[in-house]
């Protein structure tokens, strides 16, 4: 027989930080102690953690980037959510130095799309664009008077987060700068209860990590307000993405519109390790691919003339963690097991 106790600890485990998992917990865990009470027997409530973070596979998610040319984050996005999760929102496409033209960033996403549709998978959203500036740190640094751009971005995160259920909150999966999770919460502050960022940015100081480059010196008051205000995961640990579909194995991809987008850009995937955004998407989808994350909190808040996000220093029952080691073979072939698998491309 399982106590409330019992499913006390399995959901605890499952949800190690504070914050807006914590206020969904609580109410929880009254529900499963009534339900052990009133039934008199174990039950399976399914929550138990598929890896060391608060979200997994069984999450749904929304992902932001800028250029979709130089890694494999949409692609990977797009092969989970038609194979074991987690399923896909939306995409929000943005700017940054690197890429300013939203009108080609835009375009070449709709590109991955339409091949991705044509290929059979049918459950993936075609981007929005989000245009808005860097925020900027008010005189007083008060984040709450921090002037929101209102952009499409942050709307679609609310939109979409008002969907999800209270125990399985949307994760919003970052691969650029945080400006539209951080104009979500400027606008709809009660966002923080329903999603929890997955973000690719950052690396490790002498003191502990900062919220820097890849990434992070896009827009520093963003991410000064992410990690203050929201539960979220940052994703500091890389790896040689170039070796995901090497020229040798591009015979093998798919013989659809997919594949083909595929073969024509493994040879343009920067190297670059830092460029590999799809490290957020894999440590949601598989478990094991986080083999390291700590809990952390905000150290010191970002200055006036910052150039890069907030210090982040380990402390318990913090509201993020940061991924510091990743395992990405198994990832990998969990990839290549979708890329071959008919039902991949199924229609639904």
């Amino acid at each position: 027989m399982t106590d409330s106790l019992t499913i006390t600890r399995t959901l605890s485990r499952h949800a190690p930080l504070g914050g807006a998992v914590g206020r969904v917990l609580v109410p929880l865990l009254a529900v499963s102690a009534s339900m052990v009470a009133a039934c008199g027997q174990t039950q399976d409530l399914g929550d138990t953690a598929h890896g060391l973070l608060p979200v997994d596979n069984r999450n749904t998610i929304l992902f932001t980037n800028d250029s979709s040319v130089d890694n494999w984050q949409g692609e990977y996005a797009i092969l989970f959510a038609h194979g074991n999760g987690p399923k896909l929102a939306g995409i929000i496409v943005n700017t940054s130095g690197p890429w300013p033209n939203i009108d080609d960033n835009v375009a070449g996403w709709r590109s991955l799309v339409n091949a991705a549709r044509m290929s059979g998978m049918t459950d993936v959203p075609y981007p929005v664009a989000s245009v808005g500036p860097a925020l900027v740190r008010p005189a007083n640094g008060d984040i709450d008077a921090t002037v929101p751009n209102h952009s499409e971005g942050a709307r679609l995160i609310i939109t979409a987060s008002r969907g999800a259920p209270h125990y399985r909150p949307l994760v919003v999966v970052t691969g650029g700068r945080l400006t539209d999770v951080a104009d979500a919460y400027l606008l709809d502050k009660t966002v923080v209860d329903r999603v929890i960022i997955v973000c690719s940015l950052g690396t490790a100081t002498d003191t502990g990590w900062v919220s820097g480059r890849p990434n992070g010196e896009m827009d520093p008051w963003a991410d000064t307000i992410v990690a203050s205000k929201f539960n979220f995961v940052q994703v500091s640990a890389f790896y040689d993405q170039t070796n995901d579909i090497p020229t040798a194995r591009i015979p093998d991809l798919p013989a659809n519109p997919f594949g083909q987008w595929m073969a024509t850009k493994a040879p343009n995937i920067w190297s670059d390790m830092r460029a590999a955004d799809q490290v957020g998407i894999l440590s949601v989808a598989v478990a094991g691919f986080a083999t390291t994350a700590p809990q952390v909190a905000v150290s010191a808040p970002t200055l006036a003339d910052a150039k890069v996000g907030p210090t982040l220093v380990m402390k318990a029952n913090g509201n993020g963690q940061i991924v510091t080691q990743i395992a990405p073979a198994n990832a990998v072939a969990q990839v290549w097991k979708l890329l071959g698998d008919p039902k991949t491309f199924a229609p639904r």
